[in-house]
C-alpha cells in the first residue's frame, strides 16, 4: 500500500482512481476506528472490513489525503459506468458509501480497497446490469477526466471471478496516465440492496511477482461474509 516510492504510479491513482487505498501508516487503523465497531455510525461502518477481520493484512479507513473527489467523467457515453466506480461511489445513485483501504506484505505492490454501497434494489440491480453492458463495448478503452486531469482505462476485459453475492461482474483493465500504466482489477457484487465493490490495483509498474493482478480471494470473501452476517437494506 505504500504510494510514496512510486510518485507516477501515485499520479495515475489521483488522476484516475478517487476511491484508491487509505495510505500505509496513516495513523488510523480501521481495527481501533470506532466507526466499525459495535458502537458504530450505521449498519455499513459495521459491516465493512476492519483489521481483526483480515490477519497479516492492514486495513485502513483513512482516504489518501492526494486523492481527487467527484465523478470521472467518460469521454464515450457507454463507457461511463465504468468511469463511474473508479470514483468516490460506485454510480451516482449509491446512497452512503464506506471504504476501506487493504494492504499486505504477502502481496507486495498491491493496492487493494473494499467499499460497501447502500442502494434500492432496482438501482443496485441496474448498476451490475449496466457495468456488464460496458465490459462488453468498451474493451478498447476510453479517456476520462477528474478534477480537471485527463487519463485512460485501457484492455477492459471480463475476468471470470468466482465470488458470492446474488450477482457480480469482474474486469481488468489499464489505467494510464502521464506515460505510466497500472493494471487493475475489479469486482462489484450486489448482495441484497447493497453493493460491494473490490479494487485491486498493482502500484510497482507492473513488476509485482503475481502472474496477475487480482482482488486476492481471501478479501472478497471475508467481506462477503461479513455482511452477510450484518446485513444492511
Amino acid at each position: 500500500m505504500t504510494m510514496r516510492r512510486k510518485a507516477p504510479v501515485a499520479a495515475v491513482l489521483v488522476l484516475l482512481l478517487a476511491t484508491a487505498c487509505g495510505a500505509e501508516g496513516s495513523g488510523q487503523d480501521a481495527g481501533s476506528d470506532d466507526r466499525t465497531g459495535s458502537g458504530g455510525t450505521s449498519a455499513l461502518d459495521r459491516a465493512a472490513l476492519a483489521a481483526a477481520d483480515l490477519p497479516g493484512y492492514q486495513v485502513s479507513a483513512t482516504k489518501p489525503g492526494a486523492a481527487s473527489e467527484g465523478r470521472p467523467a467518460a469521454d464515450r457515453a457507454k463507457c461511463q459506468p465504468l468511469a463511474d466506480v473508479m470514483g468516490d461511489r460506485p454510480s451516482p445513485t449509491a446512497g452512503e458509501t464506506v471504504t476501506r483501504g487493504i494492504g499486505s506484505t504477502r502481496y507486495p505492490g498491491l493496492a487493494v480497497s473494499a467499499s460497501l454501497s447502500a442502494y434500492t434494489e432496482a438501482d443496485a440491480r441496474k448498476l451490475i446490469k449496466d457495468l456488464d453492458a460496458a465490459v462488453g463495448e468498451c474493451g478498447t478503452g476510453f479517456g476520462v477526466k477528474l478534477a480537471g486531469k485527463d487519463g485512460a482505462y485501457e484492455d477492459v476485459k471480463a475476468q471470470p471471478y468466482r465470488v458470492g453475492g446474488d450477482e457480480s461482474v469482474s474486469w481488468t483493465l489499464t489505467a494510464a496516465a502521464k506515460n505510466v500504466t497500472a493494471p487493475v482489477h475489479m469486482v462489484v457484487v450486489r448482495e441484497g440492496t447493497t453493493v460491494v465493490r473490490l479494487m485491486a490495483l498493482d502500484v510497482t509498474g507492473g513488476q509485482q511477482p503475481r502472474p496477475r493482478t487480482e482482488v486476492p480471494r481471501e478479501v472478497a470473501d471475508k467481506q462477503l461474509a461479513k455482511l452477510a452476517g450484518a446485513p444492511v437494506g
